[in-house]
């Protein structure tokens, strides 16, 4: 007994050594590091002798990254957890809400995961309720009727370390129309209508903010996404500053009128761009410069009807194969009324949701990890209100250990500025992850830092490069970083690094973060030994 208590004194006085060397308020530290009965993402474990002394060395580094401006104007929350044991290793502000930004994504993968399987494919088809005739002249309308599937696009699949596409964006519309012509359709009596009645509209979840409506990574929700429900507009600037510059969009939408206001520069001039458009509205403003010969500046732009968006570029696929359509391109939000099932005329299945999910996580695709949501609780019906959809993860974050009151939710994927969770709450979903049977594609859907996904250019020629696997988030002043880390001695660790209320330059945040996990790695290497450290011992 004598010689624990010598032990711990020693242990004492390395660590107000430690404290004194480096400024740190012992008070602060000893907060993060009490001897008694600690609580885990897993239970309630005992932290061993080894653990406390690899997280005082932590926490003399973290305060050291953490502790100077501009970080410490933030708040931070970490937690750091052994994956085999649930052993907390090391915590701060743990069971604090954070703004998660995209780290949200976690939470709706594995959902998705879980409730669909990594097999699940998505089924997009065209149908009529309507005859074709001998002559080839469909009596009726066709219909484009979507169920969620993110993919409508010319993706390649499967995502190994970058994007990749084959083809035109309208890819799988352009291969519905060649289905159709193949049946000898010549001609359609009645419109072309996108239906994306599968899932209620709410083409906004509540926290997503006006400026994000008008890019990529805000693009309207719908159960029709062609092409990620955006277009390229392209501005090419002349040879000679004075020239106008051209302005196109493709492909072509109704959800677009551009008012093109820029001019070319001075080859050795700056470009100067700045675009407006108004919620609701389909009129674009382009205003500014671009420096003559320079590279055309593409931008990509979400659309706001989806549906209708769909419908046209399915009529105009139609026409080009030489079909006439007497009616309009139109949207149906509603379901129809009952009156016989439809006659399928042509359908795309989806790839894999195991394949879909990795593209989510690596490159951090919001209006996919929305599809996914909506299409877990379509499983059991439809829902009234964005309130009674949010329920719908409720149970299986239940099923994961994680206490009902660490997360809010109020959409899919992390847009929102409305999110709320803790870091117990993304380190108990991970560690409830590992042992499930979709946990392998849930894994290698994580980015990896040094190699591929929103990581592939954080953490090179550092410790960590190949070591973390993590879901990066980041909207204004927030900048989270949640995952696992593989260290040299073939221990994983469960980690979740959140900080909100950030002022800095966007770099000053990721760069601590990116500290963190080389800290992380290099202090809790080895796992260690199983057998008890503190028992009585003779003198």
């Amino acid at each position: 007994m004598k010689r624990k208590k010598i032990l711990q004194r020693c242990a004492a006085i390395v660590l107000a050594g430690t404290v004194l060397a480096f400024g740190i308020g012992a008070p602060r530290l000893a907060a993060q590091l009490k001897t008694k009965t600690e609580s885990t993402c897993c239970g309630v474990k005992k932290l061993s002798a080894a653990s406390k002394k690899a997280a005082a060395r932590f926490a003399v580094r973290a305060e050291a990254l953490l502790g100077t401006s501009p970080a410490s104007k933030g708040e931070w929350g970490l937690l750091i957890a052994d994956a085999e044991s649930g052993e907390t290793l090391y915590e701060q502000n743990a069971d604090k809400y954070f703004v998660p930004a995209s780290n949200m994504k976690l939470f709706t993968t594995a959902l998705a995961l879980a409730k669909l399987g990594p097999d699940y494919r998505f089924h997009t088809t065209l149908e009529t309720r309507g005859a074709i005739s001998s002559a080839g002249v469909l009596d009726g309308d066709v219909m484009l009727v979507g169920r969620g599937d993110p993919n409508l696009s010319n993706r390649k699949f499967p995502y190994e370390l970058k994007e990749e596409f084959v083809g035109p964006p309208e890819k799988a519309l352009v291969e519905l129309a060649d289905a159709l012509a193949a049946k000898g359709v010549k001609e359609i009596s009645g419109d072309v209508t996108g239906d994306d009645s599968y899932f209620p509209r709410e083409r906004y979840p509540n926290g997503w903010e006006i400026d994000d409506m008008v890019w990529e990574y805000g693009a309207a929700i719908s159960a029709i996404v062609v092409d990620d429900n955006t277009v390229s507009l392209t501005l090419s600037p002349g040879e000679q500053a004075g020239n106008p510059v051209q302005a196109s969009v493709t492909p072509a939408t109704p959800d677009f009128i551009v008012e093109n206001d820029v001019t070319t520069s001075a080859a050795d001039a700056k470009p100067d761009l700045t675009l407006t458009r108004d919620p609701g509205s389909n009129l674009v403003v382009v205003k500014g410069s671009l420096p003559a010969k320079s590279t055309p500046r593409k931008l990509i732009l979400a659309i706001e009807e989806p549906a209708l968006h769909a419908a046209a570029i399915l009529k105009r696929m139609l026409e080009e194969r030489g079909i006439k359509v007497a009616g309009t391109a139109k949207a149906r939000h509603a379901p129809a009324e009952p009156g016989g099932d439809p006659l399928v005329l042509a359908e795309h299945v989806s790839v894999p949701l195991g394949d879909s999910v990795k593209l989510v996580n690596k490159i951090s695709q919001n209006l996919h990890t929305e599809m996914l949501l909506r299409t877990v609780a379509r499983q059991g019906g439809t829902w009234a209100t964005p309130e009674d959809l949010m329920k719908v993860p409720a149970d299986f974050y239940a099923a994961a250990g994680i206490d009902p009151s660490d997360v809010i939710q109020t959409d899919a994927s992390g847009l929102s500025r409305h999110d709320l969770v803790t870091p117990r709450a993304i380190a108990t979903l991970l560690s409830f992850a590992q042992k499930q049977s979709w946990f392998e594609p849930y894994y290698a859907s994580l980015p990896v830092a040094g190699i591929d996904g929103t990581l592939e250019d954080r953490m090179k020629n550092t410790p960590a490069a190949g070591r973390i696997h993590a879901k990066t988030g980041s909207v204004e002043h927030v900048r989270t970083l949640s995952g696992f880390a593989e260290s040299p001695g073939d221990r994983r660790l469960i980690f979740s690094f959140l900080s909100n209320n950030q002022g800095g330059k966007s770099h000053e945040a990721a760069d601590a973060l990116t500290g963190l996990c080389v800290a992380m790695l290099e202090e809790f290497n080895v796992t260690p030994p199983k057998h008890a450290l503190e028992h009585k011992h003779p003198h």
